[in-house]
């Protein structure tokens, strides 16, 4: 079959994932490496249009053309992938099932293992690979609780001061990578060429391997001038975020010098105010006093007086209704008026108990009155007492006689 854009898509269109068909087609791939520069294109192209397990046979069809040429020293399908790798490897690897991905990641494994392909073009593949990863953990779906009612910005996403930087940094990302795989894919073509200790090729094959690394130059060169542009564009929306802080910063700092004079001048204010209040404080007592908002006198202080002393004789006492004489007994006994109206009868009435001289009873016994009106009886010790000491000082004039009567007998 000749070499044509359709031949090239209908065998990659026919690929399955036997080792016979992978093995067959990479073959006809070979025998046409010419035109590797193209099939490598096309192959790419097909691996952005095909399902995932049809990306995972177009690897293994690139890993069997690669290890291939690396086995018999052809450099065109090696110096035509290298560019691309990276990216149909990312291309693959994204949206697959975890299975299709621990396979491709083992392909890569092994062209480091066997270096098929330069250092800097696996690490570019390496970092494509795990930027996926990164990517899909950090944008995996909150749960419901979270998503509805978390109120606080989740820790992967940015402030909205910097959500005008983000996209820059994606496409400077995303820039930086190719132009890694492309830059070192050219300077490894550039020192092979120019290696003054390899042996000269022939002029036809010199020629093209020129115009090879003419193309992969000029790639290079397109992807550097990309991260570029993508650097300055960034660069341009720090600088704008810097500006922007440097003049809050300087708002901020007048502010903060202004509050700090207000504060010194508010604490000098207290303290004239408490030295004025203490000056105030030593002067006369009686004098007016400084409190803040005007001059007041002292309040006057009532007086300390002493209570009253009450009466010591009881009220309601029953009161004698005739005095006696210092010298002659009583003419009439007292009638004394209980609480309740009770009355005692006077001596020597019928059923009243006789009194002596001094008004108690001969068997030395006092009626005690008690609130409910009734007479009890209090027992007092027997036995003559000498009254003369109380015989002076101002003591009632009836007991007063009575004390001295006693003292003469």
């Amino acid at each position: 079959m000749a070499y044509t854009d359709d031949a090239v898509k209908a065998k990659l269109s026919a690929l399955n994932e036997t080792q016979e068909s992978i093995v067959t087609v990479a073959q006809w791939v070979m025998f046409h490496r010419r035109h590797a520069d193209k099939t490598a294109q096309i192959w790419l192209q097909k691996i952005r249009d095909s399902q995932p397990l049809k990306r995972l046979n177009l690897i293994y069809l690139a890993n069997e053309v690669s290890q291939q040429s690396k086995a018999r020293g052809r450099e065109e399908f090696l110096s035509a992938f290298a560019p691309i790798v990276a990216e149909a490897t990312a291309v693959a690897y994204k949206g697959s099932s975890n299975d299709i991905q621990q396979k491709l990641r083992r392909v890569v494994e092994v062209w480091r293992a066997r270096n098929v392909f330069e250092i800097p073009i696996l690490d570019a593949v390496d970092a494509r690979v795990n930027e996926i990863d990164k990517n899909r953990s950090t944008t995996k779906k909150q749960p419901l609780g979270g998503s509805l009612f978390n109120k606080e910005p989740s820790s992967g996403s940015a402030p909205s001061e910097l959500q005008p930087l983000v996209p820059l940094q994606v496409a400077l990302n995303k820039a930086a990578i190719p132009s890694i795989t492309s830059a070192a894919n050219a300077d490894s073509e550039y020192n092979r060429l120019y290696d003054t200790k390899e042996p000269q090729p022939t002029p036809p094959v010199h020629a093209a391997r020129l115009s090879q690394l003419l193309k992969s130059l000029a790639n290079a060169e397109s992807s550097v001038s990309e991260v570029i542009k993508s650097r300055r564009a960034l660069i341009d929306g720090l600088e704008k975020l810097l500006a922007t802080n440097r003049s809050e910063l300087a708002k901020e700092e007048t502010l903060v010098a202004q509050l700090s004079e207000r504060k010194a001048q508010t604490d000098a204010k207290k303290r004239e105010v408490e030295d004025a209040i203490m000056q105030n404080m030593s002067d006369d007592t009686s004098g007016p006093h400084y409190f803040g908002e005007g001059e007041v006198t002292r309040p006057e202080a009532e007086a300390l007086t002493p209570p009253p002393v009450e009466a010591l004789t009881p009220v309601g006492s029953p009161k004698r209704e005739q005095q006696v004489t210092s010298h002659g007994p009583f003419t009439e006994e007292p009638q004394m008026t209980l609480p309740d109206g009770l009355v005692i009868p006077e001596t020597g009435s019928e059923g009243a108990l006789p009194l002596d001289s001094a008004g108690l009873s001969p068997g030395g016994n006092d009626f005690d009155l008690s609130s409910n009106g009734g007479a009890k009886r209090r027992k007092v010790a027997h036995g003559e007492e000498d009254y003369s000491q109380y015989a002076t000082g101002d003591l009632d004039i009836d007991v007063a006689a009575l004390i001295a009567q006693q003292g003469k007998q």
